[in-house]
C-alpha cells in the first residue's frame, strides 16, 4: 500500500504517492492528466508526513517559488521499464529553464544503449508515461520545430511551467492539433 497526499500548486492540484514505507516517491500527477495515477493510488493511505512526501513538498515549494531545485534531491522509485528509466534519467539532466527535443533525447538514449539510432516515437512514449511529473521534468521536451506537443498534463500547464522557469517562448508554439489534453 502506498502513502499519498495532495499539493495545491499554481498549475492545479497535484497528487503525490510513495512506496509502502514512504521512503521514495512513486508518482506525482497533475489532477486530470492523461495516465493519471497508478494501480494502487486509490488504495493508498493518506499520510502527508511520509519522509519522501515531505521532501517532495519542500522541493515543490522551492520550485514554484522560482528556485532551481535539482530533481535528484527527491528520492524516486517510479515503476517502469529499464528503457523508461533511462529516458526519465535523461529528463532529469535537462537544466531548469532549458528545453530539449525528442530527437536529441533519442540520440542520447541510443548512445547510452550502444545503438546507432533510437526512435523519437519510442522516446515520446516513455516521456509521456513519466509518473513523476514536474520533478522529472518532461515538460521541458518539445518537438524539433518548437511545437509544444505531447504533455500529459495539458499544453496550458506545460506553457505555465516553462514560463515559470523563464524559458524563452519566442521559438515555441502551440500546435493546431496536439496529443496532449
Amino acid at each position: 500500500m502506498s502513502m499519498q497526499t495532495t499539493y495545491e500548486s499554481p498549475v492545479g492540484r497535484l497528487w503525490l504517492a510513495t512506496d509502502a514505507r514512504g521512503d521514495n516517491v512513486t508518482g506525482l500527477w497533475l489532477e486530470g492528466q492523461k495516465y493519471f495515477g497508478s494501480p494502487d493510488l486509490d488504495d493508498g493511505e493518506p499520510n502527508g508526513d511520509a519522509p519522501a512526501l515531505t521532501i517532495a513538498r519542500e522541493w515543490l515549494d522551492r520550485y514554484f517559488a522560482g528556485d532551481k531545485p535539482d530533481p535528484h534531491e527527491v528520492p524516486c522509485a517510479a515503476p517502469g521499464s529499464e528503457f523508461q528509466h533511462l529516458i526519465w534519467d535523461l529528463l532529469c539532466d535537462i537544466p531548469f529553464g532549458g528545453v530539449t527535443t525528442y530527437g536529441r533525447l533519442a540520440r542520447e538514449a541510443a548512445a547510452r544503449m550502444g545503438r546507432p539510432t533510437m526512435s523519437s516515437q519510442a522516446v515520446g512514449g516513455a516521456v509521456g508515461r513519466n509518473p513523476v511529473s514536474i520533478i522529472v521534468p518532461c515538460h521541458r521536451v518539445v518537438g524539433a520545430n518548437g511545437s509544444l506537443t505531447g504533455y500529459a498534463g495539458g499544453i496550458d500547464r506545460k506553457i505555465a511551467l516553462l514560463k515559470l522557469e523563464g524559458v524563452d517562448m519566442s521559438g515555441l508554439y502551440r500546435p493546431a492539433r496536439s496529443t496532449a489534453p
